[in-house]
């Protein structure tokens, strides 16, 4: 087997395609990051960016449950009612664990993914699948994946004792100046097919990778986890996801295919993302009247949405835009905005009427 996919530097080339996607992931976090009004990720997004990461990460290696199951699994902790093989339970509830792992360690002063992470990441992953002990340790034996409706052999992992060199290096290349000269994108990029041919671990590698390179865009400031699921990104179209990181094992190494698949996904989603904050900020007056970036429920986006479409929201019009809540706490929303300085409230009781300030 020829270890030319492992050389440092690794080989790439800055396609115009790889150009396009950063120049429009650049754009869209520029407008994210300066909008006067947002989402609320940290409410909104996440919890939902959470079950699809979950699901589409552990359907990636194969895992049977239903989006409805994994969710019932991780909202209803040991009564979540789902039919299932313990094992396939496990992963989800693994999975989820290793986004809290990764979320804490951001949140801390880690600065760089060190060899003892990458172990306790794959550790959490194998938790109660491997047998105690196993989970995070090097492999001992040899690795092979086969092809699923022929099962011949695709590929043949490293040998067991290449491994602690192989994977010095690659973490010595993450610390290093040349992996910190690349923009952060294509760090994320390398760095989660890089550990993928490496293979170090008896099981869930690819989940591995995935979360490293969330974790690795997270200490960066790309924290696209809290927008969407990167793992959802490669589950709709899996064999795309696996050819494209195959492709640095047949070019000898090289990373431009895989990055271009990579950074056109970030772009994608960062761009979805940006249309909805700008249809949130579209109004000059909003923007001149909010001193700070000012993060939006659920709620409060609709009623946004609706002044700027029909310049003012009035007490009877409450239940066509929420069928299922109380005046109270509709004018609780609104209060909120009020004190936010983004709408103001003209006249009084019932009669009174809501405009954008």
């Amino acid at each position: 087997m020829s270890e030319s996919r492992f050389s440092s530097p690794p080989k790439f080339i800055i396609s115009s395609n790889i150009l396009t996607s950063i120049g429009r992931i650049e754009a869209a976090r520029e407008i994210i990051d300066n909008a006067p009004l947002i989402p609320t990720y940290e409410r909104q997004f996440e919890k939902e960016a959470v079950v699809r990461s979950v699901h589409h990460a552990t359907a990636l290696e194969g895992n049977p449950l239903n989006f409805t199951e994994v969710k019932r699994i991780l909202e209803g902790g040991e009564d979540h009612g789902v039919v299932a093989r313990e094992r396939d339970v496990q992963e989800v509830i693994n999975y989820r664990r290793v986004i809290s792992y990764v979320d804490e360690l951001s949140r801390k002063s880690v600065k760089i993914i060190t060899e003892p992470v990458i172990s306790e990441v794959n550790a959490i992953i194998t938790d109660k699948i491997l047998t105690s002990g196993r989970g995070g340790i090097y492999r001992a034996v040899g690795a092979v994946s086969r092809n699923s409706a022929t099962f011949e052999t695709s590929m043949v992992w490293p040998a067991p004792s290449d491994l602690p060199l192989l994977m010095t290096d690659f973490v010595n290349w993450l610390s290093g100046e040349s992996a910190k000269a690349l923009h952060p994108v294509l760090r994320a990029g390398i760095l989660h097919t890089w550990f993928v041919l490496i293979h170090p671990f008896e099981e869930g590698n690819g989940r591995t990778a995935r979360a490293l390179s969330t974790f690795s865009l997270c200490l960066d400031s790309y924290n696209i986890r809290n927008f969407f699921s990167l793992d959802e990104y490669y589950d709709l179209d899996a064999s795309h996801y696996y050819d494209s990181i195959m492709s640095v094992v047949k070019s000898g190494g090289d990373y431009t295919t895989w990055l271009e698949y990579f950074c056109q996904g970030l772009a994608i989603e960062y761009s979805r993302i940006k249309e909805r904050v700008l249809k949130l900020s579209r109004d000059v007056k909003i923007k001149e009247a909010v001193g700070g970036q000012i993060a939006l429920s659920d709620r409060q986006e609709k009623i946004i949405e609706h002044l700027q479409n029909f310049g003012r929201l009035v007490n009877g019009e409450f239940t066509k835009l929420f069928r299922d809540l109380s005046e109270d706490t509709v004018l609780r929303e609104i209060s909120d905005l009020i004190k936010k300085n983004i709408i103001v409230k003209r006249g009084k009781t019932k009669a009174a009427r809501y405009e954008l300030k």
